[in-house]
């Protein structure tokens, strides 16, 4: 059985949405600062020497720490994914599976890694207290400029983020989605396309089951 490494409202919400759409059992242990057990304890550190999450156990070939825990939200995806295909959360054909990844990197890398990284972590960039303000501003600029694309991408009308089926990109997607409310941003008027993919996807029983469980509404 799986455990998952979480904390309430992370990227990890878009791992635990897939694991509810698998519908296998599977545990969880919170990692969050506010009750004292982050991810930069010495015993999370010894499992996960990143210090981040989601971590997810069970999966052969470890890259440090426990032997078999992966990290990284896109790792984890794409291995929960091919591993129960029934449930048919990355397409068959080669084109498709390969937009999901297209999807899944650039959304890591650019959107989480440096918009809102940018926004909330601002001393990752630079050390000097006095250009956090004007770091968190970019972040925001990022973000509302990843969020355009995002919602052009999706002014085609397709079913989906990848308009083969729902994957693992509508769950990540999700995330942004809930993040940019958390921001006070007015998501249903500043991106319509997107907001009509998020009613479906936020529908969805297992999604709805995990932000319940995360408390993330």
């Amino acid at each position: 059985m799986h455990r998952l490494y979480y904390s309430p409202g992370a990227c990890s919400l878009a791992v635990r949405i897939v694991l509810e759409e698998i519908g296998q059992p599977y545990e969880t242990e919170i990692r969050s600062a506010k009750n004292g057990e982050g991810t930069s304890t010495a015993d999370y550190l010894a499992l996960n020497p990143r210090g981040r999450v989601p971590a997810l156990t069970g999966v052969s070939g470890g890259s440090g720490g426990a032997p078999d825990l992966l990290t990284e939200s896109v790792a984890i995806l794409l291995f929960l994914a091919g591993s129960y295909p029934e449930a048919k959360l990355v397409p068959a054909d080669a084109a498709a599976e390969a937009r999901c990844l297209e999807w899944l990197s650039w959304i890591s890398v650019d959107l989480h890694g440096v918009g809102y990284s940018q926004l909330w972590r601002p001393h990752r960039f630079v050390p000097d207290p006095t250009l956090h303000e004007a770091v968190k501003g970019k972040g925001l600029e990022n973000i509302r400029a990843a969020y355009d694309h995002i919602d052009r991408i999706l002014s085609d009308g397709r079913d989906w983020a990848v308009p083969a089926r729902y994957t693992v990109v509508d769950a990540y997607l999700s995330v942004f989605w809930l993040w940019g409310r958390r921001i006070g941003l007015d998501m249903e008027a500043g991106w319509p396309n997107w907001a009509r993919l998020m009613t479906k996807v936020l529908a969805r029983p297992a999604v709805r089951r995990a932000i319940s469980l995360e408390a993330m509404g």
